[in-house]
């Protein structure tokens, strides 16, 4: 379709990512429903569509839509975010019914079944994201499709295309960047960005797709709700190197107290995500919704 992202986009696995896709997770037990969305009050209707809006008596979607934790809950925190969500039905199917509802899920912005999809998410009780395609390194070799954020455009012309993507659902707790290497790096184009999820009343999740991102010092400067992802578990696409970033992400967590990891929908990605929530909760982690690991900098260590 027209407003599908060019299949350049996704990343490549290695050559030990299975070939086929396995049978689909066994389904778990679903969390308790979130609330179903939307708010009405939570809603400015436009010509785009429905765009959130923090409500007349003070509300915030990232809070109406957060799923509930524990924030007394002193173990360490990790938050496991799985983007790109809504364009491949069979990977989107698998991760809403076989991953635990404490795994964040992130949709792309392309989806045709957008709502469809957030709505079945939040009823398997996952908290949502939506994806925001940003300009990467390499564009247009990679090219996100065709409402990226962009360092050619001006902020106008951003804000349209970022209003173009909240527009296609509701729902979501706030916006994660896609790809963006490029675009979060640059300062005098990420602050309009920023400052407009911030006043809609979303938070802001930063995917770590570059060392140079400078959202942490924007978002701060504007006291942003935030966060930004510790590592990407899937960056090579196999059994082993996903094991291997899980762990460095569970030591993270014991260290720092709180760590976010960030995977694509692949089947060893998902089978894998599936596996060490089960272990992290056996060893005294605590998986959380990505909602409890933001950050002001009015308060830097608690949820906000």
């Amino acid at each position: 379709t027209a407003n599908a992202p060019l299949k350049s986009t996704l990343r490549t696995p290695s050559a030990t990512t299975p070939a086929v896709v396995p049978k689909k997770l066994p389904r778990v037990a679903p969390d308790a429903a979130l609330p179903p969305s939307p708010d009405p009050a939570l809603v400015q209707m436009t010509s785009l569509g429905p765009l959130p809006r923090v409500s007349d008596d003070g509300r915030l979607p990232r809070r109406v839509y957060a799923k509930p934790f524990n924030a007394a809950d002193s173990r360490p925190r990790v938050a496991i975010v799985v983007t790109g969500l809504g364009l491949s039905a069979a990977a989107t199917e698998s991760a809403i019914q076989g991953l635990p509802g404490s795994v964040t899920l992130a949709f792309a912005p392309y989806s045709p079944r957008l709502n469809d999809w957030i709505r079945l998410a939040r009823a398997a009780g996952h908290e949502v994201l939506i994806n925001i395609p940003m300009e990467p390194t390499n564009y247009p070799a990679y090219d996100p499709g065709p409402q990226t954020l962009l360092t050619s455009l001006n902020a106008q012309g951003n804000l349209d295309r970022l209003f173009w993507s909240l527009s296609r659902g509701t729902g979501y707790v706030g916006v994660v960047d896609f790809l963006g290497s490029q675009f979060t790096a640059s300062r005098v184009h990420m602050t309009p960005v920023l400052e407009a999820i911030k006043n809609r009343g979303l938070l802001y999740l930063d995917s770590d797709s570059s060392p140079r991102s400078v959202s942490p010092s924007v978002a701060a400067k504007l006291n942003l709700v935030s966060a930004k992802a510790t590592l990407t578990l899937d960056e090579r696409a196999s059994r082993t190197e996903i094991d291997r970033r899980f762990a460095e992400l569970e030591q993270r967590a014991k260290r720092e107290r709180r760590a976010i990891g960030i995977a694509s929908p692949y089947p060893v990605s998902l089978e894998r995500i599936a596996n060490w929530v089960r272990q992290l909760e056996a060893r005294g982690i605590a998986i959380a919704p990505v909602s409890a690991l933001t950050q002001t900098p009015s308060a830097p260590q608690a949820a906000q």
